[in-house]
């Protein structure tokens, strides 16, 4: 049997070759490397890929989220709400704006936070201050002022109550789109099919080499209807300068170099086909796995059009199954075994186990399974063969 691997980086690329190699040659015979039209125009077609207004590319999807919050104006000491089952770059951005993370558990079925778990905790561990009208942490006094939905494994977040609950709040929302390019949600206050990247004050995509769309390297963007906010993340993104060596703030080293935003170009223009490649693989992966009763496969919601960045199933036997899958040349993946409030990382938040127990529970049991546009039905037949192979001796979920 051939392996399967978990991502193919190369047939995409080998397929499109030709392409990539006019950008090379285009940056070599120009000197374009940073800045200049191959970003300009990267960045106004993924604007309207996501149907917003503005797009401005960064070198990665970690300077996204904190650029993002920086120029939403969380402050030193904020509170930033989000969930512990994501990868760290999600509360990294939040610390590294000098902000701290709140987690909030998440739902058992789409894995995204859990809505009634982020009421109770504004209801219940949060309180108005009347002098600054500002929503404080009870405890800490410390001000709440900003929520990350994640958008995990290609499933947009239940957006409409989150946007509702910010408001009331006055919260601002960012959207963690690193793994959503082109996710869709229907929201049914505007009755539209909204796109990821499109709902929050600002949201933010990472173009690492294994998202839905990759880069050759490790790339980022954010986009935003926010004139200011898209122009306080162009400052950042480039020392503070509005013009050379003028710089009005302190800012970062955070530009798209223009050999990736010319890749990105190349690549956006297949990326609808692509995740329609993927939504097929993933309905033939329920259909395959369906009578199994050991395992749960992904929940979509009907206000859901998932792009499944990951395909990722659920089995109290995770380490057995992915032993016995790798012992046959299929690779797979765990996205993530640990939650963000039990890493070593960030024990001085005081967080223990048993404070988010779906979190917890689903890290201990997801397996992501082999997941691509030009992974073949064969192919996703032979994985669900070896995994039905496994579980007459397994225990039931």
């Amino acid at each position: 049997m051939n392996k399967i691997p978990f991502i193919d980086l190369i047939t995409p690329h080998l397929e499109l070759k030709e392409e990539f190699l006019a950008v090379f040659n285009k940056a070599l015979s120009t000197g374009g490397f940073i800045g200049g039209p191959m970003v300009e125009n990267f960045e106004k077609d993924f604007a309207a890929f996501c149907n917003a207004k503005y797009c401005v590319g960064l070198n990665s999807g970690t300077d996204a989220l904190r650029f993002s919050l920086i120029a939403a104006g969380v402050n030193d000491g904020d509170i930033v709400i989000t969930v512990p089952n994501t990868f760290i770059a999600t509360s990294e951005a939040i610390t590294q704006a000098g902000a701290l993370p709140a987690f909030v558990d998440i739902n058992e079925s789409t894995y995204n936070i859990d809505i009634e778990k982020l009421r109770e905790y504004l209801e219940t561990k949060c309180c108005f201050d009347n002098k600054t009208h500002r929503l404080l942490n009870a405890k800490t006094r410390q001000p709440v002022t900003a929520i990350i939905p994640v958008h995990l494994y290609g499933q947009i977040a239940d957006m409409d109550p989150i946007l509702q609950i910010a408001e009331t709040y006055n919260l601002v929302v960012i959207e963690d789109a690193c793994q959503a390019h082109g996710a869709q949600y229907k929201s049914k206050k505007t009755e539209n099919w909204e796109v990821a990247g499109s709902m929050g004050l600002v949201s933010a995509f990472s173009f690492y080499p294994g998202k839905n769309l990759g880069a050759f390297g490790d790339a980022g963007a954010v986009t935003t209807d926010n004139e200011e906010i898209a122009g306080k993340i162009r400052q950042l993104r480039d020392h503070g300068q509005t013009k050379k060596y003028h710089h009005e703030i302190e800012g970062y080293n955070g530009r798209l170099d223009a050999i990736q935003a010319g890749i990105l170009q190349i690549k956006l223009r297949h990326m609808s086909e692509w995740n329609e490649k993927r939504q097929q693989l993933a309905n033939g992966y329920n259909e395959l796995l369906s009578e199994i009763d050991s395992i749960k496969t992904p929940h979509e919601p009907e206000w859901s059009k998932a792009v499944y960045h990951l395909y990722v199933i659920r089995t109290k036997s995770r380490e057995e199954l992915q032993h016995h899958l790798s012992e046959n040349n299929i690779a797979t993946g765990l996205h993530y075994p640990v939650p963000l409030h039990l890493q070593k990382a960030y024990e001085k938040l005081g967080y223990k186990k048993g404070d988010f127990p779906v979190s917890e529970e689903t890290a201990s049991e997801i397996l992501s399974l082999p997941m691509y546009p030009q992974l073949t039905h064969d192919q996703q037949i032979q994985v669900a063969e070896k995994i039905k192979e496994f579980f007459p001796h397994a225990k039931t979920i």
